[in-house]
């Protein structure tokens, strides 16, 4: 599994005040993937862990509340890029936050299904919804979107960099 962490402000696990996890999916249908969109800012579909839940069961949740797709065990193999950031006064100051991101890949012929979705509040008022995107044009896009959002600066490298190493993987 390729690793990447991001600790500009050199800070030790020691000083890690609390750690979040997150998981999020190349959903791959055939040629295209599907990315989500929420004014402007791309992002894999996915989201935070709750109290209690595996990576597993935390991926299946996030997948059927923004995409409506029901994910079955056998479609869902391990993490194959994780992502950590060390954040300094992180979201707030005097908390120091390690958020560690898990990329899964999930090739499938199921569409989204608007009809299960659950939105949140904050994805509603941010008009979130599911582009299909050809993958071959998928990291293209993604730069050409980087300007329409301030948020694009720090996500759009993370989404280039585990497609880049997903067509990696699949060359090998």
């Amino acid at each position: 599994m390729k690793e990447i962490i991001y600790n500009y402000d050199y800070l030790s696990l020691e000083d890690i005040t609390e750690t979040v996890t997150r998981i999020k999916a190349l959903i791959i249908n055939s040629d295209t993937i599907y990315i989500g969109n929420e004014n402007g800012i791309f992002q894999f579909p996915g989201g935070h862990l709750e109290q209690g839940e595996t990576l597993n069961e935390g991926l299946k949740r996030e997948i059927l509340e923004e995409t409506g797709i029901i994910l079955e065990d056998k479609e869902i193999k391990r993490p194959f890029m994780k992502v950590t950031f060390l954040n300094k006064d992180w979201p707030e100051i005097g908390k120091n936050r390690k958020a560690e991101i898990y990329y899964y890949v999930i090739k499938t012929e199921k569409k989204p299904d608007l009809s299960r979705v659950k939105y949140t509040e904050h994805e509603k008022a941010g008009n979130f919804k599911i582009e299909e995107i050809p993958l071959n044009s998928a990291i293209d896009k993604i730069k050409e979107n980087i300007p329409n959002n301030e948020k694009n600066k720090v996500i759009s490298p993370d989404m280039i960099a585990a497609i880049e190493e997903y067509l990696k993987q699949c060359k090998n």
